[in-house]
């Protein structure tokens, strides 16, 4: 099962470093990772999807308490969230490719960000199925390059992460 683990740690440097070092010396692969401050500039949200059974998201919930930096673990998978994914993509437009393009950007309500005689970059954002539904769309052939941010996420209503 897919989990989004939602982390407040502290903003110092090698935090990061010991998070992702707990994944990977239990072998547990990370799918994303995004990391930043908070409103509060001694404070870092980290989010982190990973795909496994919910006994062994529940082990590292719990490791990840241990660490000193980490003050707050959540699960957002666990109830009502929303997420979005940020995603540039670099396509390949020329001839009748240009019109297709504006179209389909559309349609999936993206950006047309940057503009030159023969690619568009557009911009997208929306949740993993929608972007990799984009993709598709596209198809392989007309992507020159892809870039995306890593998921992140929040508790809907009153369920916060806030120390």
């Amino acid at each position: 099962m897919r989990h989004i683990i939602s982390i407040l740690l502290e903003n110092e440097s090698g935090a990061l470093s010991r998070v992702s070092g707990l994944f990977s010396a239990r072998a547990f692969n990370i799918e994303s990772l995004t990391v930043a401050p908070t409103e509060d500039p001694s404070l870092s949200r980290m989010t982190i999807v990973s795909v496994g059974s919910d006994d062994i998201i529940e082990q590292i919930t719990k490791q990840l308490n241990k660490l000193i930096e980490v003050v707050k673990v959540v699960d957002l998978s666990e109830a009502a969230h929303v997420e979005r994914e940020l995603m540039l993509v670099k396509v390949r437009a020329t001839g009748k490719d240009r019109e297709e393009m504006k179209r389909i950007a559309d349609i999936f309500r993206g950006r047309i960000i940057d503009v030159t005689e023969s690619t568009y970059v557009m911009e997208l954002t929306g949740n993993t199925a929608k972007l990799d539904a984009f993709l598709e769309a596209i198809g392989s052939t007309l992507i020159i390059e892809t870039v995306r941010t890593g998921v992140c996420g929040i508790g809907r209503g009153d369920r916060i992460l806030k120390v």
